[in-house]
């Protein structure tokens, strides 16, 4: 039987956008399988089963939901889909989100009321933007939320080397003003956040990339010259930043808890 409380948690508002962030400490029973010295009966135990939940309130205002996010909403709120960047002139995201993990386009929540997204098994980072300085690019499917005042368009890689190289490689980029959620696999104090100045160099395995920002010079390839030294090296596509900004990366992504 399951013993479930929702606690709230994070939360950060923009322009009549509140994004909170709630958790729930579920307990419930598992099987683990071993059984008693008779070989009667079988052996319980009670193991944490962490989820959240992102809760929006809006006021007179409008939010970009992830297509399937919501669970269920009530007040005065009116809805449709729309494509990324369309409302702003910009060419359709559509046409080139096949090259990214997102889809090309977002539910658009406008008005007045409260909107609770589904539950799930991964995290929500959740931070605002101030304009154009604080754009961002994130992991593919990572997106999940934003206030509408926020665009998200396809940003192509240009500086890329090895197998990679002629193809290009896109990425989901977020700019504007407002209030943002994206999914992480690990719990935000699990993310760590990492502040370039120039002169300086730093170099991240893709598999543990959560989003940097888009101010940073960015060179995607290899972490060593040469394929037989790349595979020699263990190592798969790296990043190599240099400029100014902040880079998130996610130390345990491949010992989600």
């Amino acid at each position: 039987m399951d013993n479930s409380t929702r606690i709230a948690g994070e939360e950060e508002s923009r322009g009549g956008v509140k994004f909170r962030v709630h958790r729930y400490a579920t307990k419930r029973m598992v099987t683990r399988g071993v059984l008693s010295p008779d070989g009667m009966n079988t052996q319980y135990i009670v193991e944490p089963n962490s989820i959240t939940q992102l809760e929006i309130n809006i006021n007179g205002a409008g939010v970009l939901l992830e297509p399937g996010a919501l669970q269920y909403m009530h007040g005065s709120i009116n809805s449709e889909v729309v494509k990324h960047e369309e409302s702003k002139g910009f060419i359709a995201r559509a046409i080139s989100s096949a090259g990214t993990g997102e889809s090309g386009h977002a539910t658009r929540m406008k008005g007045t009321g409260t909107i609770w997204c589904e539950p799930s098994n991964k995290h929500f980072v959740i931070a605002t933007m101030d304009g154009p300085e604080d754009a961002l690019l994130i992991d593919d499917k990572a997106f999940y939320a934003c206030s509408d005042t926020i665009s998200m368009t396809t940003h192509r890689h240009t500086n890329i080397s090895g197998a990679l190289s002629g193809n290009g490689l896109m990425q989901p980029k977020l700019s504007g003003s407002g209030v943002f959620a994206v999914e992480s696999p690990v719990p935000v104090d699990e993310i760590e956040a990492i502040e370039l100045q120039h002169g300086q160099e730093l170099v991240v395995d893709g598999d543990y990339m959560l989003m940097y920002s888009a101010s940073l010079d960015v060179s995607i390839g290899t972490l060593v010259k040469g394929l037989r030294n790349a595979l020699r090296s263990g190592e798969g596509f790296v990043y190599k930043f240099k400029g100014r900004g902040m880079v998130w990366v996610m130390p345990t992504a491949k010992f989600p808890g």
